[in-house]
């Protein structure tokens, strides 16, 4: 296994790629259409699978609702975008599989977002007024994760005092 990453991220990985990438794996005909969705972070990227009709949309699109834009480059505006026309543009009956979800889905689709997702279905302005006025709070880790995400969780690559400070608690 490999760690993929946009170029645009900055972050270190085995693979970096941009929009339009095409990932080949497994047996023949399989493959991942790389959708870049900056907004969470300038780096998100969502990835397609056409043959299964599925995409993976790391944290730029969660179900029923989206990734924060209020730290590590985030943009309310590039989000919306972003996921309109790169994710919610599949066609409905295409799965989304998110990076994570809090209430212990890991499933939705193109149609349900379209019809379910509360700040998504929203305009352009209302959804950025929306994400300003979250006020969530800073993640208590975020010191730690946001430098793991750069190596990808490989922390042989740290330099070794930030190693230790992520790793020690």
């Amino acid at each position: 296994m490999k760690s993929v990453i946009s170029k645009s991220s900055g972050a270190i990985a085995d693979m970096l790629v941009d929009h339009g990438d095409v990932i080949k794996f497994g047996e023949a005909g399989n493959e991942l259409e790389v959708r870049s969705t900056p907004g969470h972070t300038n780096g998100c990227l969502t990835f397609v699978h056409h043959r299964s009709k599925m995409a993976f949309s790391g944290d730029a699109l969660l179900i029923r609702g989206c990734g924060r834009t209020d730290f590590q480059d985030g943009d309310a505006r590039k989000l919306y975008k972003s996921v309109h026309q790169e994710i919610l543009s599949l066609p409905q009956d295409y799965l989304i599989y998110p990076a994570h979800d809090y209430t212990g889905q890991s499933v939705t689709s193109v149609q349900e977002e379209l019809q379910f997702n509360a700040r998504l279905t929203k305009s352009e302005e209302e959804f950025v007024e929306i994400m300003q006025k979250l006020k969530l709070k800073t993640p208590s880790q975020i010191d730690k994760s946001v430098p793991a995400n750069m190596v990808c969780g490989i922390f042989e690559l740290m330099d070794e005092k930030l190693r230790h400070q992520v790793i020690k608690d």
